[in-house]
């Protein structure tokens, strides 16, 4: 085997250094030794070497795209209980994951429920496997957006911070139906959805139907105009099942003897979820009563 000069070595340190390879940095003398003991063409120690370089490079750049996306730490797909929620097809989530068929398209995923029922982690579970598989993702409240979308406004820059994500291929807006047209105004939002229109992803989670959106936008007008633009290219999930931090309760207030409480539907409790009465309108006399909709068929 041959020996490699600690002279050449020095230099091929240096230079790797000012090029910017530290994957080719760390590896190229091991492959090295391995390409001469192995009788390797040289084409295919470049090639080992730009392989080591461009995995290294995939590997950083999903450290800051998950650094970027600020989701919730530990809401995995892995750790979401899908038995737990039998409306929504682990299949089809699986796929959406994988990003292709829909975020180039620009199309929309949007989730109901009742607080507690998963929403969230499920919306940060999809939004981190499409990190990893390469996308560009950002994860917030939408009353926190709202807020620096208005201060953007206020000083004549939304259209630059509206702008500003595209970057993004899906910008996940998490509690939609906790803003309010009278805490904030919110005709910024609509100027977001507007924006992302065919263009790029929104993903919503929301504890109120659309009939219920009235309370979010200034006017009527609004309110369908964003829902139209929503819904023209999206996938729906409805996600009306029993609050998960309800039934831990419950499990930790069971004590030995006591009998199994079967059901919530003993406790007392806010109203179910409301009927999606606007699916009805968008999707058909039976729209509000399947577990996923599409506007497009994925």
């Amino acid at each position: 085997m041959k020996t490699t000069d600690p002279v050449d070595a020095a230099r091929v340190q240096l230079l790797l250094g000012e090029l910017r390879l530290p994957a080719i940095k760390l590896m190229w003398a091991d492959l090295a030794a391995q390409a001469d003991k192995e009788g390797w063409p040289a084409a295919r120690y470049l090639a080992a070497l730009a392989e080591q370089e461009i995995a290294e490079r995939g590997r950083r750049r999903i450290e800051r795209h998950l650094a970027d996306a600020k989701l919730p730490i530990g809401k995995t797909l892995d750790t979401f209980d899908f038995d737990a929620v039998p409306t929504i097809s682990k299949a089809q989530v699986m796929a959406l994951a994988g990003g292709d068929g829909w975020l180039e398209k620009g199309a929309n995923l949007i989730l109901f429920g009742p607080p507690g029922g998963g929403k969230s982690h499920l919306a940060a579970a999809i939004g981190l496997a499409l990190v990893e598989n390469g996308w560009r993702v950002l994860f917030t409240r939408t009353t926190e957006l709202v807020q620096k979308l208005q201060v953007a406004r206020r000083e004549l820059a939304l259209e630059s911070a509206i702008a500003k994500l595209d970057k993004y291929h899906l910008v996940i807006l998490d509690d939609l139906a906790y803003v309010r047209k009278d805490q904030v105004e919110t005709s910024v939002l609509f100027e977001l959805i507007s924006a992302r229109y065919e263009h790029r992803s929104l993903m919503i989670t929301a504890n109120q139907p659309f009939g219920e959106w009235g309370k979010v936008f200034p006017d009527q007008a609004m309110t369908l105009a964003a829902i139209d633009r929503l819904v023209h290219h999206a996938t729906i999930f409805e996600m009306n099942v029993e609050s998960y931090r309800r039934r831990e309760a419950l499990e930790r207030k069971k004590g030995p003897g006591r009998p199994r409480i079967a059901s919530l539907e003993m406790l007392p409790d806010t109203e179910p979820l409301p009927h999606l009465i606007c699916s009805r309108l968008i999707f058909g006399s039976g729209g509000g009563d399947e577990a996923g909709h599409h506007g497009d068929a994925r």
